[in-house]
């Protein structure tokens, strides 16, 4: 009989390292065959974790978010538009309006889009820009946008194509905060100040060809075809094909099925644990593979079914065939501290998938709580008995008030309030680069041929753990 280890189960051995500091090491990774990442922190497709805030959060700082599945397909799809329109170079297709709605609708229209200015259009000619120096001061907000937008012949335009840098100049050069973008006499784009300066401010950003922040979403078994078509016409990035047990039949017919619909469209798969798992998937199309059977603290599914291989050695099976094809591999779950998600990269995942590091923080969805003097934040496994019933609930448009009868692999708990997400990221980001240059290694793939781990005893462990009295204590 085989014996399986997780992360507290070993160390790294330090080796001797050419690196003077840990801010030479780059951390540029791969999430599936052709979506590359700047950090390989990837936020999970929980309903406690990511939305829009978060996915934007993430791949500010170079990872990336998945948009999870559990709401109605209109409702996932304004999330990935959220993200999308959040930064860009060029908006492809900035939103216009006709000349003759009110200033009470332009508003309404901007709100719920997230945008700041609105170009004026009659049919298909530019007449005017909206924005809310437009309207700051009004009173009246039956008034037609005609009648207080900046007309077209007080606009400065620019050619479409135009360079970043003849962009900033013109804008700068005018005072002005947004250039449209003509050919031919019609608008192919707009190019805001504020873009700009999000593209400087955060220079790792994990973005697409044209400048905008990358996004993933998750789909399950059920209404995949349609769900998956309206993320991809939301141009969504990748799409994760998400189920507990994703070694079954029904799960290779969805992904060959997402393949054939989508065949430009990375698609990652999981869970899986096993080292067949990782090349019947990959055999059916699979461009990347999530590893974690049970490793989640707020899933069950090792005790309530007995299955499930403990995740270090998970990890090792699937890269162990993964790595033949060249199929990167995310490591899902079961990692308590940035030491363990350093391990997780030695043993050849490519990427780290979380909900425990992300959840206690200001963008994952839902409230703080208040609690014994303390604060918090719910964190909900997907299997769980409360995620299952708010789903119902979501689904059916009722509420249920009697116990539902629901199979359950999760629980859902408490976690701490941990202020912005930025921070968290950043300080486990610190981690892996500390890691990585124990490991004597510049970058992962480096890490991955030279990485020794040792097998430690539990007094081993204890003697990892920090010691001694709590200041407050």
């Amino acid at each position: 009989m085989r014996v399986g280890l997780t992360y507290s189960d070993v160390l790294l051995v330090p080796k001797r390292t050419p690196l003077r500091s840990r801010t030479e090491v780059d951390l540029q990774t791969r999430f599936t065959k052709n979506i590359i990442l700047n950090s390989p922190l990837v936020s999970a497709n929980m309903a406690t974790v990511t939305e829009h805030k978060m996915a934007i959060a993430m791949a500010r700082e170079g990872g990336l978010g998945v948009i999870h599945q559990f709401s109605t397909i209109e409702e996932q799809v304004e999330e990935v538009k959220k993200v999308k329109h959040s930064t860009s170079y060029v908006i492809e297709n900035p939103i216009s309006v006709s000349p003759t709605i009110t200033i009470g609708k332009a508003v309404e229209i901007m709100k719920k889009s997230g945008v700041t200015s609105l170009l004026v259009m009659n049919w298909e000619e530019l007449v005017g820009i909206f924005t809310s120096r437009d309207y700051i001061f009004e009173t009246n907000m039956e008034k037609y946008l005609s009648e207080v937008m900046t007309p077209k012949e007080k606009l400065v335009t620019a050619p479409y194509g135009i360079e970043r840098e003849e962009a900033k100049r013109i804008l700068y050069q005018h005072r002005i905060e947004k250039l449209p973008l003509l050919q031919n006499g019609k608008v192919r784009g707009l190019i805001t100040t504020q873009d700009l300066k999000k593209l400087e401010y955060w220079p790792y950003a994990c973005r697409d060809e044209r400048g905008r922040l990358r996004v993933a979403a998750a789909v399950g078994v059920k209404d995949t075809i349609e769900r998956a078509q309206a993320l991809v016409d939301a141009n969504v990035d990748v799409l994760v094909l998400d189920l507990a047990h994703a070694h079954s039949d029904f799960a290779i017919l969805r992904l060959k099925e997402l393949k054939t619909h989508f065949p430009s469209v990375n698609i990652m798969i999981g869970n899986i644990a096993t080292a067949d798992a990782a090349h019947d998937l990959i055999d059916a199309g699979a461009d990347g593979l999530k590893v974690g059977i049970g490793p989640s603290p707020v899933c069950t599914t090792r005790i309530i079914s007995g299955a499930g291989v403990p995740q270090l050695t998970a990890v090792m099976d699937v890269v162990s065939v993964a790595r033949r094809y060249d199929i990167p591999v995310c490591a899902d779950g079961g990692m308590q501290y940035p030491g363990d998600v350093t391990k997780a990269l030695a043993a050849g995942a490519s990427s780290i998938f979380s909900g425990s590091f992300f959840a206690g923080t200001d963008e994952s969805p839902g409230m703080i709580i208040m609690k014994d003097g303390k604060r918090y934040k719910r964190y909900m496994g997907s299997a769980s008995y409360e995620s299952s019933h708010e789903r119902r609930e979501n689904t059916e448009g009722k509420k249920h008030k009697d116990k539902l009868d629901v199979f359950v692999e999760g629980v859902s708990t408490l976690v701490d309030y941990q202020g912005p997400v930025e921070s968290v990221i950043r300080s486990i980001l610190k981690g892996v680069q500390s890691g990585l240059s124990y490991c004597g290694a510049h970058t992962i793939k480096e890490m991955q041929e030279n990485a020794e781990f040792i097998q430690i005893t539990p007094a081993g462990w204890a003697e990892s753990l920090s010691r001694g009295t709590k200041l407050s204590e």
